[in-house]
């Protein structure tokens, strides 16, 4: 406790504290707290016992980590966000014990953001200021408003993201697959015939595609705001498509991110195995078409992003 320092106007009862850790004014740190080291604890901010911080966390002016919360390292908590930790609070009535929430690392809660009893927030993730969080949220998804909902994923900048839009220019003058720059991700042009009688995109699994399919299924009537995928495969490749509405596809290698948005059956993403798909902002009439190149199994999806991180390099050196 020697490398900790406490402002005069601080109280620390715990002895759990890590080396560089500050502590400032009208904080209250209580003993069973354990703190990492090189945090930030800012002015009237109150830790209770069952908690644990990581490392190198900020946590700004007015918040309170109450029993249950699990805090990994360099999250940053903005002033004045709420953390609650009973899902029925009554006085004098308490739980056998409190809902576990999960910050993962490098995630940010903005200020007044609440956060509800035993949510899982992902890596890096991003809440907006003010949101109201009532389900887990996804690692770097960018979450907003009450009740929050995905509006963006970090790391992905204005020019990772691509709109393709029926009948613009953009769309028009792909003739040939586009190279995504996300682990041999690409977009593909599909035959798209226009006459008086309406029109035709005919699919020839032999040419058109980048593998020929085994399996097919739909995606339609999502709820506004929800998202589908999070999830590599191993072996199983993937061509998706918009025949109707529109939907935003997330391609993510580990190291590149970029969003492809589609509204016309005359292009499609091709995802390959190893690259980490989401979709989501569908509209409400929006059907995704997803032609896959092996059988479902269970066994060839990765479905948490932590381990998809840990997979990538073994495929690497298995490669």
């Amino acid at each position: 406790m020697d490398d900790v320092f406490v402002h005069a106007h601080g109280i620390c009862e715990s002895r759990q504290v890590g080396s560089g850790t500050r502590i400032w004014a009208f904080a209250h740190v209580l003993p069973g707290a354990k703190i990492g080291k090189n945090c930030n604890i800012c002015d009237n901010v109150f830790i209770e016992n069952d908690v644990v911080i990581g490392d190198d966390v900020t946590i700004k002016c007015g918040v309170q980590i109450w029993d249950g919360l699990r805090i990994g390292d360099k999250v940053f908590i903005g002033p004045n966000a709420t953390f609650t930790n009973d899902i029925f609070p009554r006085s004098k009535e308490y739980p056998e014990a409190f809902a576990q929430t999960r910050i993962g690392d490098g995630a940010s809660i903005g200020a007044n953001a609440t956060i509800l009893p035993g949510l899982q927030i992902g890596a890096k993730a991003m809440i907006g200021a003010g949101a109201v969080v009532t389900k887990n949220v996804p690692p770097n998804a960018i979450v907003t408003g009450n009740p929050a909902t995905i509006s963006g994923y970090v790391n992905i900048s204005r020019e990772k993201v691509r709109s393709f839009t029926a009948g613009a220019p953009d769309l028009q003058s792909v003739t040939e697959p586009v190279s995504l720059h996300v682990g041999g991700a690409m977009l593909y042009p599909l035959p798209r015939f226009s006459d008086m009688r309406g029109e035709l995109s005919p699919i020839d699994f032999g040419k058109d595609l980048p593998f020929k399919p085994t399996r097919h299924f739909l995606v339609f009537n999502v709820p506004g705001g929800k998202v589908r995928g999070e999830h590599a495969h191993k072996v199983c490749a993937q061509f998706l498509m918009v025949i109707r509405g529109k939907v935003s596809i997330v391609l993510d290698d580990g190291n590149d991110t970029c969003e492809v948005s589609l509204d016309s059956p005359s292009a499609g993403v091709y995802l390959p195995p190893s690259v980490w798909g989401i979709q989501y902002k569908f509209t409400h009439d929006a059907i995704l078409s997803v032609y896959a190149s092996h059988p479902y199994d269970p066994e060839d999806y990765i479905r948490s992003y932590e381990e998809y991180l840990s997979y990538i390099p073994n495929k690497c050196m298995q490669g």
